[in-house]
């Protein structure tokens, strides 16, 4: 009979397989574990500071006073906690990154045409190179686990993935949508950049247990470690 799987879990698959094919597809993916982890450390770490987007984005768009400032630093956009990404696995916090990191890119394209017409904003191409950097080496570091533990476990779909809001009438409000959305991009990059920096220093140490996926090894090795104390049938004596 044939086994029937849910949707979530064929759709976690497939997403799975499709990072993990764009990561063979593209030329140039280092097989270094600690080159990856230290470039895509020091990409975070960099778009972490707002002066190189949402700073220049608030001057731009007159957002820079006072008041407005507070009101895009004290509310930005809900990107995922900290704690909530450090209690991912590996794979599922880089596809996590790719995932958010994909809307952000969305959404700098989206102020790119909008800024093509009126002023000049260098700092959008630069953002966006970036942001194309970190998925770039995102690809690789999940082609590089996966390698390592030759397995496709799916990676967990998140149900709380960020939505980008609907275009809004209100010029003013769309400014101020756009200067939070940039904000609590550069909080989740400060993010990033700190779990990355517990990761292990070398490939052998690098996966992170779920609980779930630690209780499962700990059963497994009790069951083991009972069925080698059984006695061996004498054919399988070794002579």
């Amino acid at each position: 009979m044939q086994a029937q799987f849910p949707q979530k879990t064929l759709l976690s698959l497939v997403l799975s397989l499709l990072l993990l094919s764009a990561a063979l597809a593209m030329p140039g993916c280092s097989s270094s574990y600690q080159m990856l982890l230290s470039q895509l450390q020091r990409l975070a770490n960099d778009t972490e500071d707002p002066r190189s987007l949402a700073e220049p984005y608030m001057h731009h768009q007159s957002l820079n006073t006072t008041t407005l400032r507070k009101s895009c630093t004290e509310h930005p956009a809900a990107f995922p906690s900290e704690d909530a990404l450090r209690a991912l696995s590996k794979l599922d916090f880089l596809h996590t990154i790719d995932t958010m990191l994909g809307q952000v890119q969305h959404r700098v394209e989206a102020l790119k045409q909008q800024f093509v017409r009126t002023q000049n904003f260098p700092q959008l191409e630069n953002a966006e190179y970036k942001i194309r950097g970190i998925r770039n080496n995102v690809y690789c570091m999940s082609w590089l686990l996966r390698r390592s533990q030759k397995t496709l476990e799916p990676t967990q779909t998140s149900s709380r993935a960020l939505l980008s809001p609907a275009p809004t009438s209100d010029t003013f409000q769309a400014k101020l949508d756009s200067c939070r959305f940039l904000w609590g991009y550069h909080s989740f990059m400060g993010s990033v950049g700190r779990v990355f920096s517990e990761w292990g220093d070398s490939l052998s140490r690098s996966r992170r247990h779920s609980p779930r996926r630690a209780l499962h090894k700990r059963a497994h090795g009790f069951r083991h470690s009972r069925s080698s104390q059984r006695p061996m049938p004498r054919s399988q004596l070794p002579w």
